[in-house]
């Protein structure tokens, strides 16, 4: 059975370790903020300008001015604070940023990351992807295997304009987890629940390392 996005998110809060500052892509990586294990202290980090941000609002929290940099209702810590997004980008493009978590919509054989527009469709911008692809120390991807289509996702070469290059070291789809050392092909590491390494071959474009 193929992972839900709660299952990727999950997963994606494994790769948290005590200690980390982190900032969360728009998408599947929101939900990792309510999966981080106990007994890790994380501090997440978002574009928009805050430092310490909590979980996800009870309806009954919600504060209509406190939200992340996808424009998502959040919660505060008694550690948050506020700055502007000249210091968020700062703390990035500095290299204070240990993980980002970002969703994708194609990524490479190669690392590569595409997940910011298709050319035609109104996009409201390039948001902080590009920078967190070059300014934080390790970037991994939770994205479905496949589009809507049933089309790969995992390719041999992104399609749609790229946010970076040779950057992305682990992707977690609904099928399993593919992990790659600089230079090296992405090989599968762990499969999803009755998932069969003969269906990610079929749903993969990618040259993987498949032993």
């Amino acid at each position: 059975m193929a992972w839900s996005r709660d299952d990727m998110a999950r997963r994606a809060a494994q790769e948290l370790k005590d200690g980390f500052y982190v900032n969360l892509g728009i998408g599947i990586p929101t939900l990792v903020a309510n999966h981080i294990p106990e007994g890790v202290d994380v501090t997440l980090q978002s574009e928009n300008g805050m430092l310490g941000m909590g979980p996800f609002p009870y309806p009954d929290e919600v504060d209509a001015d406190l939200i992340n940099a996808g424009k998502q209702t959040i919660t505060e810590l008694r550690r948050s604070s506020y700055f502007n997004s000249a210091d968020s980008f700062a703390m990035i493009r500095g290299g204070h940023i240990d993980l980002s978590i970002l969703g994708a919509m194609e990524v490479s054989e190669n690392g590569d990351i595409a997940n910011w527009m298709i050319p035609g469709k109104m996009v409201k911008g390039m948001g902080g992807a590009m920078d967190l692809v070059a300014g934080v120390k390790r970037c991994l991807v939770t994205m479905d295997h496949t589009n809507r289509a049933g089309a790969s996702k995992f390719l041999k070469s992104c399609t749609l304009p790229l946010t970076g290059q040779n950057c992305i070291a682990m992707v977690i789809t609904d099928l399993g987890v593919f992990e790659r050392e600089p230079g090296r092909k992405f090989r599968v590491s762990e499969l999803a629940p009755d998932v069969t390494l003969d269906e990610v071959k079929a749903k993969t474009e990618a040259d993987l390392n498949w032993e």
